[in-house]
């Protein structure tokens, strides 16, 4: 008899069954949204370290990424920050398919943890089916 059964459960595997998941998938909307309102909001932080700081604007890196941005006006400004939501969308509409594909064709299974642990003291007073008698 195999070491995993018990004497009279012809066949059954002793224990508690473990719950197996796949990785979880990346919604694509929220994912989006979410990274848009991060590098908005970013390029806001941004403006408004150039509006306390002007000289340090010129070696900052954002000016350079968004193509159109010159000096900061409020055209510029919605400009930049319309550019700055879509390279966020941008990012997700390329990152969350590939993520997910991947998930789908190589994602190893992951082991759920149990909700609720029961220590060898408890498992005495439980009946058969790891309920209280």
């Amino acid at each position: 008899m195999s070491s995993f059964t018990e004497a009279g459960s012809a066949g059954r595997r002793a224990g508690v069954p473990i719950a197996v998941d796949r990785a979880p998938l990346i919604p694509l909307v929220p994912f989006g949204m979410a990274l848009g309102s991060f590098l908005a909001i970013s390029f806001v932080l941004c403006v408004l370290y150039y509006v306390i700081m002007p000289e340090a604007a010129l070696n900052h890196a954002i000016l350079r990424a968004l193509p159109g941005l010159k000096v900061m006006t409020w055209p510029s400004f919605f400009l930049g920050l319309v550019e700055a939501f879509a390279y966020g969308w941008f990012v997700a509409l390329v990152f969350v398919p590939i993520y997910n594909f991947f998930v789908l064709r190589l994602g190893r299974p992951m082991i759920r943890p149990p909700t609720q642990m029961v220590g060898a003291r408890d498992s005495a007073r439980l009946g058969p089916r790891g309920r209280a008698p």
